[in-house]
């Protein structure tokens, strides 16, 4: 409700005088952070925002992470209709905007009023980045010399013990910079959960530009929010590339 506060209520007590008085009179950059941030209490609700898209973030990768390995497995598998399955998902998730496969899970899929949004986007995300986090998984299976498997049979471990033990390590350490990358990707994503009405960051800035007719202020002030987090994702990114390729050379 404090987003609806009215516009009248401007300026601020104590205007008179001082800073505030020039803020008000030269109704410049400084007027607009005050009215589209500070003013009606709207920068907590960006963080608001903010911590909305965090959460379904966080549990976006978690599903997309075990959907992935799990599809993952069946690409690789010698079970044929496993293989076939695990094809079809991917091509499908793959190849249908996600946008749009939000608006079919929202609309089609989970029809009623009563459904909570969230819980709508977090299904959304997890299961389109499945297909995503199936293939980087693939590929860093297949980046494990089939020596590796050779030699672990020789000394007498069965199948799964080879590939739970020898392939899988190497798997998962080749995956982890392609999989962060992913999941940054999949934060970004996150921005379109405006369009089933989820109050995300995006849209508490489309709220408030409605009510102070600025979109400049709100809407770099999201973008700038963006860009600092990903690129502190970015950071840890390569700091987790580096201290793997030291262990490499060990």
């Amino acid at each position: 409700m404090l987003l609806l506060t009215a516009f009248r209520d401007a300026p601020p007590p104590g205007w008179e005088e001082g800073l505030l008085h020039w803020i008000w009179q030269e109704k410049g950059i400084l007027w607009d952070i005050w009215v589209n941030l500070i003013h009606a209490n709207r920068f907590a609700m960006i963080m608001e925002g903010l911590w909305l898209t965090l959460q379904i973030a966080a549990a976006a990768v978690l599903i997309g992470t075990v959907l992935g390995f799990i599809l993952a497995l069946m690409k690789t598998s010698k079970f044929a209709p496993f293989r076939a399955i695990s094809t079809v998902y991917i091509s499908t998730m793959r190849g249908i905007p996600l946008v749009v496969q939000l608006l079919i899970w929202n609309y089609v899929v989970f029809t009623s009023p009563a459904f909570p949004k969230v819980l709508v986007c977090i299904i959304t995300f997890g299961i389109n980045s499945g297909a995503y986090v199936a293939e980087i998984f693939r590929a860093g299976i297949l980046s494990v010399d089939h020596g590796q498997t050779e030699a672990g049979r020789s000394v007498g471990l069965g199948a799964s013990q080879t590939m739970r033990l020898i392939v899988f390590p190497q798997a998962i350490k080749n995956a982890l910079p392609p999989l962060c990358n992913e999941f940054i990707t999949l934060f970004k994503d996150t921005s379109i959960v405006g369009f089933i009405g989820v109050q995300d960051m995006r849209r508490i800035a489309d709220h408030i530009t409605s009510r102070t007719f600025n979109a400049f202020v709100p809407l770099l002030f999201v973008a700038l929010i963006y860009l600092v987090i990903v690129l502190i994702l970015t950071k840890l990114l390569y700091m987790l590339e580096r201290r793997l390729r030291v262990s490499d050379l060990r």
